[in-house]
């Protein structure tokens, strides 16, 4: 694969911003609700129908623009957004591209818009899947008064981005935890909505027990994933980490390889972790009540987006300046 030409292919926390990954999980790797499951059969019907819509039965000459398959993943963290996108890819046998545009979005001014063009552009000659993940921060609201430099850059952003769709022909996924934050002018070109819930009672005994290798992995007798299943409310991911866990625990009691085994007690005390853990990350300094919780963290999150941007720029404006201070000061000493 040809190199990606971004000015910033990694983000200031380190994590890789756009990575090309070879799909190897599909749809037999995800247990989702039936709605959930309906809603991506049509959406992949619309990629291996979209030659026949657009080329053979001509619709490509009366609507030139806008041929591009974006779908809108939306729902709550672990309910298998992103490997719903790697299973698309893998059916169409193309790469996925994956862009965190938290970590892709440049300290500089102009850089960024210039880096989402390029990953379209590779996206293009790959004829790769594009993910975004976290779409949210990347197709917000436009502000209607762009009074600061970094709103003028984030609607640049967004405008770049919406040009892109339109001249894309391939398959983009957007997936989030807040599509309310998306742009307006989003709506008529993302052709399908998929929304992923929470799995229900039914789906979460079958992910407990495709999480484990049906021959290799040592359970006990007391292992009831309906029980689990019954008893703890939580996402797929929620479910994956707790299995880790659990065998993390088993395989770290005393006693000869060959006589361990994953126990009912191993897979409570990991699910009750990773439930702990969730907890801690809700922390809020309002009211007790979910609702209002739940809404303020919403609304955090989403501010969260806004002031990173802020901090980013004022900081490099601040460098800027500072810049031109030493080199006046040094231009100056030299007269």
């Amino acid at each position: 694969m040809a190199p990606i030409s971004f000015t910033s292919l990694f983000g200031t926390s380190g994590r890789r911003a756009v990575e090309s990954i070879v799909p190897r999980r599909t749809f037999a790797d995800v247990v989702l609700p039936a709605a959930t499951r309906r809603a991506l059969d049509l959406a992949l019907a619309q990629v291996t129908q979209h030659d026949l819509i657009f080329n053979r039965w001509g619709l490509g000459e009366r609507h030139p623009t806008g041929l591009a398959l974006a779908f809108n993943f939306a729902g709550p963290p672990g309910t298998g957004k992103t490997i719903c996108a790697e299973a698309i890819a893998h059916s169409l046998g193309r790469r996925l591209l994956l862009v965190r545009y938290a970590e892709l979005e440049s300290l500089w001014m102009g850089e960024t818009p210039k880096n989402v063009a390029a990953i379209f552009r590779t996206a293009r000659e790959e004829r790769a899947v594009l993910l975004f993940d976290e779409a949210d921060a990347i197709a917000s609201r436009r502000s209607m008064t762009a009074n600061h430099g970094f709103e003028r850059e984030s609607n640049t952003v967004v405008s770049v981005l919406l040009q892109e769709l339109e001249r894309f022909d391939g398959v983009v996924v957007f997936a989030t935890n807040l599509a309310a934050m998306f742009d307006p002018a989003f709506e008529r070109r993302i052709r399908t909505h998929v929304l992923f819930e929470m799995p229900g009672e039914a789906e979460r005994e079958q992910i407990w027990r495709v999480q484990l290798h049906p021959a290799r992995t040592p359970l006990a007798a007391d292992v009831d994933f309906r029980a689990l299943a019954c008893r703890y409310e939580v996402s797929g991911g929620d479910i994956r980490n707790a299995v880790l866990k659990a065998a993390l625990a088993a395989a770290a009691e005393p006693g000869a390889d060959s006589a361990k085994r994953i126990h009912q007690r191993h897979f409570e005390t990991g699910i009750e972790e990773v439930i702990a853990g969730k907890r801690v990350m809700r922390q809020s300094l309002f009211a007790e009540d979910p609702s209002v919780a739940a809404d303020a963290n919403l609304l955090v999150s989403a501010a969260a987006t806004r002031v990173s941007r802020l901090v980013f720029y004022a900081c490099a404006i601040a460098g800027i300046a500072l810049l031109v201070a030493a080199v006046a000061l040094i231009t100056a000493l030299l007269k």
